[in-house]
């Protein structure tokens, strides 16, 4: 019967789901699992079990939508870096960046802090005293200490003026990365600063702690 068809269809795309190792083939499959749980659902209809099958319906009808909503996201950001100069990278990041304001004098970490975040300077300067040297709107820092093996700061920092920053945790580092290994790639090549000579807001030599 077609219906027990759609079901192990059905079934059969949800178990590879679990095989998916990036985001993109992931969502690709939970899509066409929605689209068999629906037809799967529809076909109910005709054999007579709509009432028992109707809550599949209105699931994979709302997580339909979401899937593909996510797949065109990851889609646009994986193509904004793949052609992105510093700069714009730097932009196709902040939205999984947290924003947030220090008041002047304040410790953002000092060192051997944990390194659990990484930041870009929105506005204002941060100071780092063991280095005596300071970072401007543009610069990014804290990578240092998130890739190093010990995982933590190698020196203090502190905000010189009122600072708006963007922070990004380094559980959503990882979770990028293996999202998409190439965009990964290159999120690492960017927070290293070795990529920053393109960018005007920032000096390569502005990726500290």
């Amino acid at each position: 019967m077609a219906i027990v068809i759609a079901a192990w269809v059905a079934a059969l795309l949800v178990f590879s789901s679990f095989f998916m190792k990036t985001m993109i083939p992931l969502r690709v499959v939970a899509i066409a699992s929605n689209v068999a749980f629906i037809s799967y659902a529809l076909l109910g209809l005709t054999y007579g079990i709509f009432g028992r099958v109707y809550p599949i319906l209105v699931l994979h009808s709302a997580l339909l939508p979401l899937n593909v909503v996510r797949l065109r996201e990851m889609k646009r950001l994986i193509e904004t870096v793949n052609r992105a100069s510093s700069s714009e990278a730097f932009d196709s990041l902040i939205p999984y960046m947290t924003k947030e304001r220090h008041r002047k004098g304040e410790v953002l970490f000092s060192k051997g802090d944990p390194a659990d975040r990484l930041y870009l300077i929105g506005e204002g300067s941060v100071h780092f005293p063991e280095l005596g040297k300071q970072l401007s709107p543009g610069a990014v820092f804290g990578e240092v200490g998130l890739f190093a093996p010990q995982g933590v700061r190698s020196v203090s920092a502190v905000c010189e003026v009122d600072c708006r920053l963007y922070a990004i945790a380094k559980d959503k580092v990882l979770e990028l990365y293996y999202q998409n290994p190439r965009f990964g790639f290159f999120l690492i090549r960017l927070v290293s600063g070795i990529v920053q000579q393109d960018d005007p807001r920032a000096s390569p030599a502005g990726t500290v702690a």
